[in-house]
């Protein structure tokens, strides 16, 4: 786990608290009970998910999404992780592996880290990756996981306007091949897409009204009112962080990307065996509680310590203070969440952090963008854990005005817009073209085609 972060955060913030509680009605009686509620659920969920460890996350196959059953269908939105297997062909999918390899030994000077035994790559635009993006299974993926979205019952149809979740979008992002023995701890448990903004931006604070309300329950992860137009970075905090940040972060924390773009799911595409204990993916597997939980956190204080910070009756009511537990100052803004054991206990996190059941190339782990994530540390397997970057993106207004800038890089063969400047691709031996992107649906989500 990382090391707990505190503030000092601005004064102000507990303005934030105030005027939260003063625009629902009954703010501290309704908050109080809900709190109460959420703990008690916690405490429940976290029985059943250290009974059934990694099985406690759905796994599907590709050539069934069409077909779920409901009971499935909203086990998945409740967990918020899903594993969608034979998406593309094992065989391909290895392949892009050693293609990845080969681009990376005929250009020794890509940019990675750790230095020298490079791990993870600021690679954009090679020829695996543009095929991967484009590929027909993995769109038709990300399309259904957009479509677990909707407009909530009565507003307004001008909410949608510009929006089709039918149409996938790409949004290209980087690739790693982790080698076994290498101890990783530079991303602990953290929730992605804006920190303070939750509560501070109007339009995200939405999303979470109705646990503000107390109605905890009714709260849907997938309403898109609010998500739409809900401005994630307030603060003008760099995108993403890249290698040159490597010598400072590895074996710390590197977290938290701020991504432009609204990803219904964060993902990634496995290019070969992956299990629990093999530097796999770890989330906490119930969206509902953990939204419900961290919203409501910086509301209450604990008036206590040790275990008995478990009993909801050890916390009071507090709107004086300026912290937002999990939430930081980083890099003129602000960095979190980052969800622990001191600062979040019912969480329960060395116990909920539940590891991705075992994958296989072709597979493909997507994850709510709501959804505490972390990686593990430590890579005790014998083989590579090698994975693209590759998330679901709905076509919308704000997401169709980054593609259009995202294309004109990689026609450039520079870096995409979210991402730290340096050394482009263009002229490099391997890179990717126009003419790699080979299906229609591929060309459309990449703004190559209307």
């Amino acid at each position: 786990m990382a090391p707990d972060k505190t503030g000092p955060l601005p004064e102000r913030f507990a303005d934030i608290k105030k005027d939260i509680a003063a625009s629902y009605p009954e703010f501290q009686e309704r908050a109080t009970k809900a709190w109460a509620e959420i703990i008690q659920a916690l405490g429940e969920t976290t029985a059943s998910i250290v009974e059934k460890g990694s099985e406690y996350i759905p796994q599907v196959y590709f050539k069934d999404l069409k077909n779920l059953d409901r009971e499935t269908v909203d086990r998945i939105r409740r967990v918020g992780t899903v594993i969608i297997r034979d998406i593309v062909d094992d065989a391909e999918a290895a392949k892009w592996k050693e293609d990845l390899k080969t681009f990376v030994k005929e250009n020794p000077d890509v940019d990675g880290f750790p230095e020298p035994n490079k791990q993870f790559f600021e690679l954009y635009w090679t020829k695996p990756q543009v095929k991967a993006r484009s590929h027909p299974n993995l769109l038709a993926a990300s399309t259904w996981l957009n479509q677990l979205y909707h407009l909530k019952s009565g507003a307004a149809d001008t909410t949608l306007e510009g929006v089709d979740l039918s149409v996938p979008l790409t949004y290209a992002d980087r690739f790693r091949i982790r080698h076994p023995g290498q101890v990783w701890n530079f991303h602990p448990p953290h929730v992605d897409g804006g920190t303070i903004e939750r509560w501070e931006e109007p339009n995200f604070r939405k999303c979470f009204s109705d646990i503000l309300e107390g109605n905890w329950r009714a709260h849907d992860a997938y309403d898109l009112e609010g998500r739409l137009n809900a401005r994630t970075s307030l603060y003008g905090r760099p995108s993403q962080v890249g290698p040159s940040h490597s010598a400072k972060y590895f074996g710390s924390v590197l977290t938290n990307a701020k991504s432009t773009v609204f990803r219904t799911f964060q993902g990634w595409l496995a290019m070969s065996e992956t299990g629990p204990g093999e530097g796999t993916l770890k989330t906490f597997p119930d969206v509902l509680l953990s939204n419900a939980y961290i919203i409501l956190r910086p509301f209450f204080r604990p008036i206590c310590s040790g275990d008995a910070l478990l009993d909801p009756k050890n916390w009071e009511f507090d709107l004086s203070s300026p912290e937002f537990p999990g939430i930081f100052p980083k890099d003129g803004g602000y960095g979190g969440p980052h969800p622990t054991p001191l600062l979040h206990p019912h969480l329960q996190l060395q116990k909920t952090m539940t590891s991705m059941p075992k994958v296989y190339p072709g597979d493909a782990v997507f994850w709510h963008c709501d959804v505490i994530h972390e990686v593990e540390g430590a890579h005790d397997g014998s083989d590579d854990s090698a994975v693209m970057y590759i998330p679901a993106v709905p076509k919308t207004p704000m997401n169709l005005a980054y593609v259009a800038r995202q294309k004109e890089c990689f026609l450039d063969g520079q870096r995409p817009p979210d991402f730290p400047k340096g050394t482009g691709e263009k002229g490099w031996v391997g890179v990717g073209a126009v003419e790699d992107v080979t299906s229609q649906v591929g060309r459309v989500a990449m703004g190559l085609q209307a």
